[in-house]
């Protein structure tokens, strides 16, 4: 075990968190598209087991060689979870994937489903995963960071391409810019509905997450790396893509000391 942890972490150090091997396309501005393969090696795909299969149920984040960041409403105590990674197309096999169990999961202690107040969980692998060009982790941002409007940035998961749509066998990414807490908290927004332990994304009625972007993270690059600044949360209820109702998630950056926290006794 301890010359597993040794190469786990000696490959993180090589590669570095928030650095694809494969650089993913972000010459669209308009859209969701197909992403390319591998170019967001942290996506997992968080699967529970169903009649003797495994069904993906949400997306996650990879952030070290055996935690992955979700939501919290991602999760049920009734069910039986795996994270699977290195994935790009959901129904076939693919060299570098691998699917590993769950040993915990920890969701934040004041989750209030109703307001959907910290919607945010961790889950601690089974095993620690090595590290390759289809498997890294991202980089989380420093506390309390506030990104400014427009930022962009971009969601990763196998979401419905539409409203009711089917969910995508193939990852999907898309540009959604960053509104911030003053325009998305207006009434003709969000209003109150919106925290500022949140951050919202896209709103222009064109693209947003969908039902199965859940627990996916809003990725972010700065300077020297990518970062996962949210957590996919909630969108509107009158469809994926409506106008001022952008998709609204968990900001990573208001719950660094928990995460660490989490890592740190478990």
């Amino acid at each position: 075990m301890f010359k597993l942890v040794f190469f786990a972490l000696f490959l993180a150090y090589a590669h570095g968190c928030g650095r694809p091997a494969y650089l993913p396309n972000t010459s669209r501005v308009v859209g969701g598209e197909d992403a390319k393969p591998h170019s967001w090696p942290w996506q997992v795909s968080l699967q529970y087991s169903r009649n003797g299969a495994w069904s993906h149920t949400c997306g996650g984040t990879l952030i070290e060689s055996n935690w992955v960041l979700t939501a919290a409403h991602c999760i049920s105590s009734s069910r039986t979870y795996r994270v699977v990674l290195g994935k790009q197309n959901l129904e076939v096999e693919e060299d570098g994937s691998v699917a590993v169990a769950v040993e915990k999961i920890i969701v934040h202690e004041k989750w209030n489903s109703f307001l959907i107040r910290n919607d945010i969980a961790v889950i601690k692998l089974a095993e620690h995963v090595q590290f390759s060009d289809t498997v890294q982790p991202s980089c989380l941002p420093e506390a309390d960071t506030m990104l400014a409007q427009d930022y962009p940035c971009y969601i990763t998961g196998w979401g419905r391409l539409w409203t009711n749509g089917p969910i995508s066998d193939d990852l999907q990414q898309a540009l959604l810019p960053v509104v911030d807490h003053q325009t998305c908290s207006q009434r003709d927004w969000w209003g109150s509905t919106v925290q500022n332990t949140m951050v919202c994304a896209g709103g222009d009625g064109v693209v947003s997450g969908c039902n199965g972007d859940s627990g996916g993270p809003l990725n972010c690059q700065n300077a020297n790396s990518w970062q996962v600044h949210g957590i996919v949360s909630f969108g509107s209820g009158l469809g994926c893509n409506t106008a001022k109702k952008p998709t609204v998630f968990t900001r990573v950056s208001a719950y660094i000391s928990w995460i660490t926290e989490k890592i740190n006794q478990n």
